[in-house]
């Protein structure tokens, strides 16, 4: 027995180490490619030149990205919660359930590439909206529902059952329950999730080259008007073949953002255990 705990637990410190270790090569790797386009001028401004990549900054695809990540994580986090608060304390069929739970695990599986499909023919096309920064967040939003969905179902499960009944005994209702007892309880893993999951969401071109993402625009202003993303930004630098330093520099920027919204996000947690 003592050989095999000391061969799990060096199995287990190695993984970590190898984890650790290809996550700092990945960052150093692509920050040492992409440092001499990371300047003031490349996070602050507009693009410009006739070809993409050469001149100017980012700014509108940094922007841009975060009104489709915000539009994204509020349309997935409403129907997410919302779903998983019904099947934990309203459902009473355990077929409706599954069912629920089975629609739910579909959507996480199904491609990124089919919901931006999916998204041009109802949001863009048979809505009439055109590309548009709503039409990418929210299609987006249904990308990472099942991923918020799932984390919120688990949070709410996770509340002591005692805490409920006995506010139940108290005479409270099960919507006062739910919003004073239930809600504050798990809400860092709630914000965590739904912080992952605008990560996720944020990293996503596929759905963004069918609904909302042009090569060049200005900072977009609304919602209804097409706008530039990072990825897909990113997809064109390296596709096109223009700029590979400005590429690991864009690169560089996704990944720096997505490390600082995790770290934000582990902290609150954090803060709210204590």
């Amino acid at each position: 027995m003592k050989i095999k705990t000391f061969l799990i637990k060096i199995w287990a410190v190695s993984a970590c180490c190898l984890t650790f270790g290809i996550i700092f090569f990945l960052f150093a790797w692509i920050f040492v490619k992409g440092a001499g386009a990371i300047t003031w001028e490349f996070l602050t401004e507009v693009p410009k030149g006739l070809i993409i990549g050469t001149e100017g900054g980012i700014l509108p695809a940094i922007v841009g990205s975060a009104w489709y990540t915000g539009i994204a994580c509020l349309f997935a986090t409403v129907l997410g919660i919302a779903t998983a608060i019904y099947q934990v304390y309203y459902c009473k069929h355990d077929r409706l359930a599954q069912g629920i739970a089975m629609v739910m695990q579909c959507m996480a599986g199904v491609p990124s590439i089919v919901m931006g499909l999916f998204g041009y023919s109802l949001l863009v096309h048979a809505l009439g909206w055109g590309k548009c920064v709503l039409a990418g967040g929210i299609t987006q939003g249904i990308m990472i529902l099942p991923f918020i969905q799932v984390r919120a179902e688990k949070a709410l499960r996770e509340v002591d059952p005692a805490l409920v009944k006995a506010s139940y005994a108290m005479g409270a209702s099960r919507a006062y329950t739910i919003r004073r007892i239930v809600i504050p309880r798990c809400l860092p893993q709630l914000v965590s999730g739904v912080i992952l999951g605008g990560c996720y969401a944020m990293g996503a071109c596929a759905p963004l080259i069918f609904t909302g993402a042009v090569i060049m625009s200005k900072v977009p202003k609304d919602v209804m008007k097409p706008a530039m993303a990072l990825p897909y930004h990113l997809y064109m630098l390296l596709t096109q073949g223009t700029s590979a330093e400005n590429a690991y520099g864009t690169a560089f920027v996704m990944m720096i953002v997505v490390l600082i919204t995790n770290t934000l996000a582990t902290w609150f947690a954090w803060r709210r255990k204590k």
